[in-house]
C-alpha cells in the first residue's frame, strides 16, 4: 500500500452548493404554485359572497317617561328586570289628580243642570208663546171695542148734552112767559112756581148731559190706552219665533258647556289614569333613573325598555361590496359571543345612505384637503325565525351575504 494519501479533487466543495442553487428554483415555483391554489380554492370558496364583521345587533330602545308631572310614590321595578306588556313601572301620587276629577264631575253635574233648565224653557215657550199670541190679538180685539164704544157714547152724550141744552131753552121761555102773565095777574103763582121747578129741572139735565160727556171722553182716553197696550202686547207676542230661537241657542250652548264638561271629566280621568306608568310592550328594564320622592314630568326620561323579540343585525358593508347586494337575498351571521356558531336571515333592506352621511357632523369634501376614504352603507339583516339565544342590542358580529342566489 502506498503511503502517500490521496488528496481531494479542488471541485469536490463545489458540487453541494451546486445542487442548493437547482433545488431554490424549484421551492419557489412550488410555494407559488401552492399559494396560487389557495388562493384558487379561496376564491371558488368565497365566490357569490360578502362578508364584513364590521356589524352589530340592533333592537328597539323604548324611553319611559310620565304623561304628566308628579311626584313618584313608587317604583316596583330594578334594572335588568324582565316586564310583561302592561306591568307597573312607576305610580305617582294621584291625590292632586283624584281632586281635580272630582271638581271636573261636579261641574259636569251643573252643565247638565243648566242644559234640563234651557230644555224646560224652551219646551214652555213652545207651548206658551203661540197661546200668548192668540191671546195678544183678542186683547187688541177687546180694546178696540172698547174704544169704539167709548166713541158711541161720546156721540151719545153730544146728543144728550143737545137735547137738555133745548129743554133747559124751552124751560126759561116757559118761565119768561110765566113770570109776564103772572105781571099781568092773567096766571097764579103756582104756575109760575112750575115753570121755575121745570127750568131747574133742565139745568139739571143739562149738567148730567155735560157729567155723561165727560165721562165718555175719559173713557175713550183709557180705550185708546187700552189699545195701545193690547197692540204693544201683540208686538210681543209676535216674536215668537225669535222668543223660539232665542230658546234653542240656550239649549244649543247649555249642551256644548255639557259636552266641554264631559271632555274635562274625560281629561281628568285620563290624568289620573297616567299616575300609574306602565310598560307598553314586553322587554327588560334599562337605565333606570328614577327613585321614590322624586318629582318627575314629561320632558325627562325615566327609564328604558328593550324588547326582547325586536331585533336585527345592522351589518356596514363597503362601498365596493354592494353592487350585487339585493333585499331578500340569503345571509348568515355569527356573534362573538356565541363562537362560531352561525344563525340563518336574509337582506331586510339597504341604507339609502353612507353612515357617515347621517351622521352628527357629516363630511364635507369640499373643504380642506380631500383624502378618498372607502364609505361604508348600512344593511339591514333580519335573521329567519326567533334565535334560541337572547341577542341584546349593541352585540358585535360578522355577517355574510350570499349574492349567488336570493
Amino acid at each position: 500500500m502506498s503511503a502517500v494519501a490521496t488528496l481531494p479533487s479542488a471541485d469536490a466543495p463545489a458540487a453541494p452548493a451546486v445542487k442548493e442553487r437547482r433545488r431554490t428554483p424549484l421551492l419557489m415555483g412550488g410555494l407559488a404554485v401552492g399559494v396560487g391554489l389557495l388562493a384558487g380554492g379561496w376564491t371558488l370558496l368565497h365566490l357569490g359572497q360578502q362578508t364584513t364583521d364590521d356589524a352589530q345587533v340592533e333592537g328597539r330602545v323604548m324611553n319611559v317617561a310620565a304623561r304628566v308631572a308628579g311626584q313618584v310614590r313608587r317604583v316596583p321595578v330594578v334594572d335588568n328586570q324582565r316586564v310583561a306588556a302592561g306591568d307597573v313601572l312607576v305610580e305617582l301620587d294621584p291625590e292632586d289628580f283624584a281632586a281635580r276629577l272630582a271638581a271636573a264631575k261636579a261641574d259636569l253635574m251643573a252643565a247638565r243642570a243648566s242644559a234640563d233648565s234651557a230644555k224646560a224653557a224652551l219646551a214652555l215657550t213652545e207651548r206658551t208663546a203661540p197661546a200668548s199670541l192668540t191671546q195678544a190679538e183678542g186683547g187688541l180685539t177687546s180694546a178696540t171695542s172698547t174704544r169704539e164704544a167709548a166713541k158711541a157714547a161720546i156721540t151719545q152724550a153730544d146728543a144728550e148734552v143737545a137735547a137738555a141744552v133745548s129743554r133747559q131753552a124751552f124751560a126759561a121761555t116757559n118761565l119768561g112767559r110765566a113770570r109776564s102773565l103772572f105781571e099781568q095777574q092773567a096766571l097764579a103763582q103756582a104756575d109760575v112756581d112750575l115753570r121755575q121747578t121745570e127750568l131747574d129741572a133742565a139745568d139739571a139735565q143739562l149738567e148730567q148731559a155735560r157729567a155723561r160727556r165727560l165721562s165718555a171722553t175719559a173713557a175713550l182716553t183709557g180705550s185708546s190706552g187700552g189699545v195701545t197696550l193690547a197692540q204693544g202686547r201683540l208686538t210681543a207676542a209676535r216674536t215668537t219665533e225669535e222668543q223660539l230661537a232665542s230658546s234653542r241657542a240656550a239649549v244649543a250652548l247649555a249642551e256644548a258647556r255639557v259636552q266641554q264638561a264631559e271632555a274635562s271629566v274625560r281629561m281628568a280621568e285620563l290624568n289620573l289614569s297616567y299616575t300609574t306608568v306602565r310598560a307598553a310592550r314586553a322587554g327588560v328594564v334599562s337605565r333606570r333613573s328614577v327613585e321614590e320622592g322624586q318629582t318627575v314630568g314629561p320632558e325627562r326620561s325615566l327609564m328604558a325598555i328593550v324588547p326582547r323579540d325586536d331585533v336585527w343585525v345592522v351589518a356596514n358593508f363597503k362601498e365596493d361590496q354592494l353592487e350585487r347586494v339585493q333585499p331578500g337575498q340569503r345571509a348568515r351571521v355569527r356573534f362573538d359571543m356565541f363562537g362560531r356558531r352561525e344563525f340563518d336571515g336574509h337582506v331586510e333592506s339597504l341604507s339609502h345612505g353612507t353612515g357617515s352621511r347621517f351622521a352628527l357632523l357629516p363630511p364635507d369634501n369640499a373643504s380642506g384637503n380631500f383624502v378618498k376614504v372607502v364609505q361604508r352603507v348600512p344593511v339591514l339583516i333580519r335573521l329567519d325565525g326567533t334565535p334560541d339565544v337572547e341577542l341584546r342590542p349593541g352585540m358585535s358580529a360578522e355577517a355574510t351575504v350570499y349574492t349567488d342566489a336570493p
